[in-house]
């Protein structure tokens, strides 16, 4: 797996994966940046929200439960001094679908949590990484 990251100007710099997409970083205005784009801590919680996303989608699907929606919503803590590492981050999921069995849901959760979802198993060696879970009901 490979990227390459290239200054543009200012604090903004574009990143492109190995699979060939792009997306543009940029800095606060505080630093120099002109706020038009992600900024790179930003980037690891949206890594981390894409990698178990996707785990909890292809699990409860594998477990024959019937998922219409999956969202993640993450809230992060940094540490007041540098370098401003991540001290906190809590993982709050929202599984919308019928008829979901709340256990196959917190089984997915756990699993994506321990075993499947490399950014969080990577971040918790140096995190405290929590987590949890509420199920919408939908009709069909």
């Amino acid at each position: 797996m490979k990227a390459t990251v290239k200054w543009l100007d200012h604090m903004s710099f574009v990143g492109e994966s190995g699979s060939g997409h792009s997306i543009v970083m940029d800095g606060a205005p505080d630093v120099g940046g002109r706020n038009m784009g992600v900024r790179p801590m930003e980037m690891v919680l949206l890594g981390l929200g894409g990698c178990t996303a996707f785990d909890m989608v292809l699990i409860l699907q594998r477990q024959r439960q019937a998922i219409s929606d999956c969202q993640v919503e993450i809230e992060a803590e940094r540490a007041e001094e540098a370098p401003k590492v991540f001290t906190k981050i809590h993982v709050h999921y929202i599984v919308k679908g019928s008829g979901l069995d709340p256990k196959k849901v917190e089984r997915a959760v756990n699993m994506t949590a321990e075993k499947y979802c490399s950014v969080s198993i990577m971040l918790s060696a140096s995190v405290e990484l929590s987590h949890d879970f509420e199920i919408v009901e939908q009709q069909e």
